[in-house]
């Protein structure tokens, strides 16, 4: 089994992305672990041991130990799709969906979340359109994971760093 390691800074590498390269299709519940097993398209199996607390995304690059790499594809899963009349229905499920913790893709002029029955009632009762349909899900990262990655620095009980802002 092939050991996966590394993820790749797509935007610092030389090298353009092979289209002969292996491609790792995960679901979201998948890509959001840091180790777990799986297989390529090509029916290879690889173990993926990558540092916590990153989310893969559809295009990201990984290599192994050797170098060789993978192509990240985000799954195509049972999403719920949500469409309002206006963009305060929006903010307003947007809202709901958020203070319960749910990750959410968040689109011009709709809203998309792993497929829920008790959340579409929610959603319904909003006053929005619900459709399940399969897609790739891409949620949100999150403010402060996106700033996490971005400063690579360590926090203090007093949550200071040494730069401003």
């Amino acid at each position: 089994m092939r050991k996966i390691t590394t993820i790749i800074d797509q935007e610092a590498s030389c090298e353009p992305a092979d289209s002969a390269m292996s491609e790792l299709v995960l679901p979201y519940d998948t890509r959001k672990k840091s180790r777990f097993k799986a297989e390529t398209t090509s029916g290879e199996a690889l173990g993926v041991i990558l540092p916590r607390g990153q989310v893969l995304r559809g295009g990201d690059l990984l290599a192994d130990t050797d170098g060789a790499r993978v192509r990240i594809v985000a799954a195509m899963e049972p999403v719920s799709w949500v469409q309002g009349d206006t963009p305060q229905a929006l903010a307003r499920a947007a809202y709901h969906l958020g203070n319960r913790h749910m990750p959410l893709q968040v689109g011009e002029n709709w809203l998309c979340y792993q497929h829920d029955h008790v959340l579409d009632d929610m959603v319904r009762g909003l006053g929005l359109q619900v459709s399940v349909v399969e897609a790739a899900f891409e949620p949100e990262e999150g403010a402060y994971a996106a700033h996490s990655q971005s400063h690579a620095h360590s926090q203090s009980s007093e949550n200071t760093h040494g730069h401003s802002h």
